[in-house]
Parts: C-alpha cells; sequence; structure tokens
C-alpha cells in the first residue's frame, strides 16, 4: 500500500510545530508528516518522499520566506508534482500572489495567519476529497 504524506513548509519553527501538532491530532497516524523551513528545503522533502514511493497528498506552505516566496515555490511543486493539493498560509500575502499561485500552481486555499484548527481541519479535508485515489 503506498504510504501516504503532508508536508507543511514556514520559516518560522513555531508555526511549523503549531501546524504539526494540530494536523497529528485531527488526523493521528493516518498520513507521515514532514516539515521544511524553506521553499528548497521544502522541495527535497517532497522528491524524497516521492523517491520513496510516498505520496504526498498537500502541502502547506507559507508565503513570506527568504529566498524564495510561497507562490513562486508552490508554482515550482506543480511544475513537477501537479497532483498534490496545494494550500497557502500567510499573514502577509498579497492579492497579486494569491493570484499568480491560483493561476500557475492550481492553489486550492489560501488560509489567513491566525488560523484556526477548524479552519485547517476543513480546507485539508476539502483537499483529501478531491484527491481521486485517496
Amino acid at each position: 500500500m503506498l504510504k501516504k504524506a503532508i508536508v507543511c513548509v514556514d520559516d518560522e519553527n513555531i508555526i511549523l510545530n503549531s501546524l504539526g501538532e494540530q494536523i497529528e491530532n485531527i488526523f493521528g497516524g493516518e498520513f507521515i508528516y514532514e516539515f521544511a523551513e524553506n521553499a528548497s528545503e521544502g522541495m527535497e522533502v517532497i522528491e524524497e518522499l516521492a523517491n520513496d514511493d510516498i505520496n504526498v497528498l498537500i502541502i502547506v506552505s507559507d508565503w513570506l520566506m527568504p529566498g524564495k516566496k510561497g507562490d513562486e515555490f508552490l508554482i515550482d511543486v506543480h511544475k513537477k508534482f501537479p497532483k498534490i493539493i496545494k494550500v497557502m498560509l500567510t499573514g502577509q500575502a498579497d492579492e497579486s500572489a494569491v493570484e499568480n499561485a491560483k493561476k500557475n500552481a492550481n492553489l486550492f486555499a489560501y488560509l489567513s495567519k491566525p488560523w484556526t484548527t477548524e479552519q485547517l481541519e476543513k480546507v485539508i479535508k476539502e483537499g483529501l476529497n478531491k484527491i481521486e485515489d485517496f
């Protein structure tokens, strides 16, 4: 059976820890959870999981990160892994960045910081429902 993963990318450890704790509380051991602190690390994680036959279902990425912004990162992810459901999480993205990700990365959802556990759960569950072989 193919293993399934959720990946979170944010340059702030406190955000990654919070996301991880909330997602694990919602889904328990149903998924593998991976975390990265920037876009290049995020892509490495996704590629390593794919090489290990682990299916990344959803990625939750911050927008404002050092190096590469979240919309550009999600576009790169979409080019290599178009089936991954992409969610942008930020308090600082401008409208053009969100539109860029919607148009070029098939952005599924956008969550503003601070988010609630209920919002996160709803978005991830709706995203999972869009996956055909889930």
